[in-house]
């Protein structure tokens, strides 16, 4: 018998807007195709997702999960997973990334580490949540969109206590994961539900083997970093880890590292007054010549020059989903 073809995992970078780090997707052109896509992704910043539209197939963590209008998802970063709509239909969905720690540490009085559900304690089907059954969740979600899409006064202030109180109420969802599952069969039906289970034992895959040392180079980018250390919290060898980390993100792990850091780097030169020497040290960076030219190669000029003006082009975000398989 052969084995078991293992999946593409694809890494997908979003670039948050300066000075409002809430990026949002929506439109009629989002949306998902009825072709299966071969390839799992994951992204940089937690996903928030409303469909609007028809339904259709979310696989996440290798369990298939259905969805339909009027679903929203709640997608931790490093979580691999892929969505493909019903035969014959394009769902239209929105979509919000945003990051936590930078929009909420200083108003959720809760240590970083638990800002976020925890990837391996996840259950796939509370990542897909009807109206239904959570209808505050479907309001905030949607009434996040509409603010931002309408732009009027204070918009932002408003976005922001609107996503304060969906990532509140979804955190709380996770946490009482222990009191039961959701009644599956009330909400698809029971034949669904046996398909569903069906194909997720058939496609069961591990979680993503690095995303400990993703987790870590997020939350501690400016400190000292070492390879030995990465490979040891996602308990591989030196060797293998260099090789996994390369498959799954098309980089070297250092070079992503120096890539996080410059990002952050970019944050503090538009938002703070800060020298470049001393932003350069607050990022990770040991000397202000691997800092430029690490700066260099990523953005294009340097530092002082991206400050001056250009890097007004790298508020908006250079990835596009629609380079992908699955959109229409």
């Amino acid at each position: 018998m052969p084995k078991p073809k293992k999946p593409v995992i694809e890494y997908r970078h979003y670039s948050l807007p300066i000075d409002f780090p809430v990026l949002l997707l929506s439109g009629e052109r989002w949306k998902i195709s009825d072709i299966k896509s071969e390839h799992l992704h994951f992204h940089n910043h937690m996903e928030i997702g409303i469909c609007y539209s028809d339904g259709g197939v979310m696989e996440i963590k290798g369990e298939n999960v259905p969805f339909r209008a009027g679903d929203v998802t709640f997608l931790p970063r490093y979580l691999p997973h892929t969505t493909y709509s019903s035969p014959n239909k394009a769902s239209r969905w929105a979509y919000l990334f945003f990051s936590p720690e930078e929009l909420f540490q200083h108003v959720i009085k809760t240590p970083q580490t638990n800002m976020e559900p925890n990837l391996r304690a996840i259950q796939a089907r509370r990542c897909v949540l009807h109206k239904d059954q959570y209808p505050r969740v479907y309001t905030l979600a949607t009434s996040i969109v509409e603010e931002i899409q309408r732009q009027s006064p204070f918009y932002r202030e408003s976005a922001y206590g609107l996503l304060m109180s969906l990532y509140i109420e979804l955190l709380r969802i996770h946490a009482h994961d222990e009191n039961g599952p959701i009644r599956e069969q009330e909400k698809y039906g029971e034949h669904a539900l046996e398909q569903s289970r069906e194909q997720e034992r058939q496609s069961r895959q591990p979680d993503l083997v690095i995303s400990p040392a993703l987790e870590f180079i997020t939350k501690n980018y400016m400190l000292p970093v070492t390879i030995d250390e990465l490979a040891e919290l996602c308990h591989l060898s030196t060797t293998h880890f260099r090789r996994k980390f390369h498959e799954i993100m098309g980089t070297t792990p250092l070079d992503f590292l120096n890539s996080t850091r410059v990002e952050e780097a970019c944050k503090r030169l538009k938002s703070t007054d800060s020298s470049v020497l001393s932003i350069s040290e607050q990022v990770g960076f040991r000397s202000i010549s691997s800092f430029n030219r690490c700066f260099a190669r990523l953005m294009g000029e340097s530092p002082k020059v991206w400050r001056k003006g250009a890097h007004i082009e790298a508020q908006s975000a250079k990835a596009s989903i629609l380079a992908f398989t699955g959109w229409v």
